[in-house]
């Protein structure tokens, strides 16, 4: 709880996990004030809500991310916490081969392809402990020279 100039202590407001700053949802999940799963229920509830308007995800692995978030929940409970993105859900520009999740790169031309290993990015966020919600959409033509 913080505290003011004359050390009483003044309450936190609380805070709304889907719009949590990464070191907020961190902290929250490290002290176990927050779940992985809470974190991530939330977050694919507002993905679900906001998505048909905004298209930000091509693709969301809800299935998988809401495994991930339970298995994370149980090996921070156990004490196995691996560092600030452990339980953490992220989004990833769909530009990265993710194995196993369609990735297209923004092109139609590529509307159907599933990688079959993941790219060294996703490798490292997977390793941390991050739980991948799906794959944010790009413009066609971002990934041109």
């Amino acid at each position: 709880m913080p505290f003011s100039i004359d050390s009483t202590p003044t309450p936190s407001p609380p805070i709304d996990l889907p719009t949590a700053t990464l070191w907020e949802a961190s902290e929250l999940v490290r002290t176990k004030k927050a779940s992985p799963r809470e974190l991530t229920a939330s977050c694919l509830a507002r993905i679900q809500r906001l998505n048909p308007s905004l298209n930000a995800f091509i693709t969301v692995t809800a299935e998988q991310a809401t495994a991930d978030a339970q298995r994370a929940e149980e090996e921070i409970m156990k004490g196995g916490w691996l560092g600030p993105l452990h339980g953490i859900p992220v989004g990833l520009k769909d530009l990265f081969d993710t194995a196993g999740v369609r990735t297209t790169g923004g092109s139609g031309q590529f509307a159907d392809r599933v990688p079959t290993e993941d790219a060294e990015v996703v490798r490292r966020l997977k390793a941390a402990g991050a739980v991948i919600v799906g794959k944010q959409n790009l413009h066609e033509s971002c990934c041109r020279s």
